[in-house]
């Protein structure tokens, strides 16, 4: 067998192995990866590279010291799984870096950072002030989480007492051109509506890259020509404007009549179209 024969089947076993090895350690290794596990994979990955150039040497003796490097991370993570005292050892804990807006010194130095590092991580979380922020936490893994102080966290419909509709994930109707009608059927449409809601946005189909339909049923649609500009749907907005001037004109009605039942009558229909909107009113002005 010619020498660059034989050096491209070891590379292929080499990397098939390196692969299986990666997959049984599992997915860790490639996302919140400790450092035990980087230098595991350095390390397998240098095996790997030299089972090629060793041809005098039997193909195993690069394969096992791969299997053995892959089974230690496997084995320890099974005992941090058992023991929460292996775990901190193996994998460390978290640390407090900062509480209640004050700066935790000693435990800065614990994990060797410096003030710059600290701020570099804060000004990542979109947090530019050490006093706005709660805790702060660094992970085992060595990531910062910061918990900004409530008075400084985003305004939310929850903490405004309001309730809005669950998201519901948009389903792709066109893709290339061609409708997809398995995601129509899932949210209770045909291709008769589709090409209805594309002639009023004047669009044909084959030119459409894209097209989406939301939890409300409102169509966006992306098509291959980026300069044309393809107007936003309105229906929903003008629905809910709509509304909020009947309200009005019922409630107009109810202080210019003088006839008691008529003011009754006006007054309890606006407060019923109220409900309305306060029922619908998050569908439409998502």
């Amino acid at each position: 067998m010619p020498e660059w024969v034989h050096i491209i089947i070891r590379t292929l076993i080499s990397f098939c192995a390196m692969f299986v090895f990666a997959r049984l350690i599992g997915k860790r290794q490639l996302s919140q990866i400790t450092f035990f596990e980087y230098i595991v994979g350095i390390a397998i990955g240098d095996m790997a590279a030299i089972i090629p150039d060793e041809l005098d040497a039997p193909l195993y003796h690069g394969l096992l010291p791969m299997a053995v490097y892959t089974a230690l991370p496997i084995a320890l993570s099974w005992v941090a799984l058992k023991s929460k005292s292996a775990r901190d050892f193996l994998e460390g804990h978290a640390r407090v870096l900062i509480r209640d807006g004050k700066i935790l010194e000693d435990n800065l130095k614990k994990e060797r950072m410096s003030t710059d590092e600290l701020l570099e991580h804060l000004r990542s979380k979109n947090v530019f002030k050490v006093a706005d922020v709660e805790f702060a936490l660094m992970e085992s893994n060595g990531t910062v989480n910061v918990l900004v102080k409530s008075e400084q966290q985003p305004l939310t419909p929850k903490r405004m007492g309001l309730q809005v509709p669950p998201e519901v994930e948009p389903q792709a109707v066109i893709m290339d051109g061609q409708i997809m009608d398995e995601a129509l059927a899932t949210i209770g449409f045909n291709r008769a509506w589709l090409k209805t809601e594309l002639e009023k946005q004047g669009v044909a189909v084959e030119n459409v890259f894209l097209a989406q339909v939301d939890a409300t049923g409102q169509l966006y649609i992306d098509v291959y020509e980026d300069k044309l500009k393809i107007p936003e749907p309105q229906i929903l907005p003008l629905t809910n404007i709509t509304l909020k001037k009947v309200q009005a004109d019922l409630e107009s009605f109810a202080l210019a009549t003088a006839d008691v039942q008529a003011k009754r009558m006006y007054t309890e229909a606006a407060e019923r179209i109220q409900q309305v909107i306060d029922k619908v009113g998050p569908y439409l002005t998502r």
